[in-house]
């Protein structure tokens, strides 16, 4: 599995690591990454320091691609870092990584503005919602395909996993995009204000 210390950031310039907030930081401003793997935990405080300085750097450059590690779902930041709608957005969880193939395939997705998002993580957000009957009118079936959307998926993979063609993924993207007031696209970015008008129901 590629090793990553606390912070991996390629660049079109070259790449850096950082080992605590601050060189965090000051990496992000400095190098102007294509894409930052961020590792939630950073000294000196050890608690959600790397997830905080990728929030900012995102403020500070909109659409800024950042991957995050973490331990365990982190519901309210997996949240905000959603929240601007601008993808470019990766949450996985370190023990449900399994290989350097998914790893990478994770970089390079969310470095071109799509998302990767933990099935485990999507779940969690999506919990407290699942409850709500008024979640847009959804039905189960799209709410499965609501869930393989938020993790990043595209129509095809949908389709694969769920065992049905590509034509109906696409008629239940139709119908969710619609039911959640947004216009039908296949665009990255319009899929991530799905999945938060989605989270947004209640």
């Amino acid at each position: 599995m590629a090793k990553v210390t606390r912070a991996s950031l390629p660049s079109s310039e070259g790449r850096g690591a950082a080992r605590s907030g601050p060189e965090l930081s000051k990496a992000l401003a400095e190098l102007e990454p294509d894409v930052a793997v961020v590792d939630v935990r950073l000294p000196p405080s050890h608690t959600d320091e790397g997830l905080q300085c990728a929030l900012a750097a995102r403020r500070a450059r909109p659409g800024l691609p950042v991957l995050v590690l973490s331990q365990h779902v982190e519901q309210l930041y997996a949240r905000e870092l959603l929240a601007d709608g601008n993808g470019g957005i990766g949450y996985l969880l370190k023990d449900r990584v399994f290989d350097a193939d998914q790893f990478i395939d994770a970089v390079r997705r969310v470095a071109a503005g799509g998302t990767a998002m933990d099935p485990q993580v999507i779940s969690q957000l999506l919990s407290r919602r699942s409850r709500d009957e008024s979640m847009g009118g959804l039905t189960p079936r799209e709410r499965e395909v609501m869930e393989l959307v938020a993790q990043g998926r595209s129509n095809t993979a949908i389709a694969a996993q769920l065992v049905i063609t590509e034509r109906a993924i696409a008629k239940h993207t139709s119908n969710i995009f619609g039911k959640l007031g947004l216009p039908p696209s296949d665009d990255d970015n319009r899929r991530v204000l799905a999945v938060l008008a989605y989270l947004d129901r209640g």
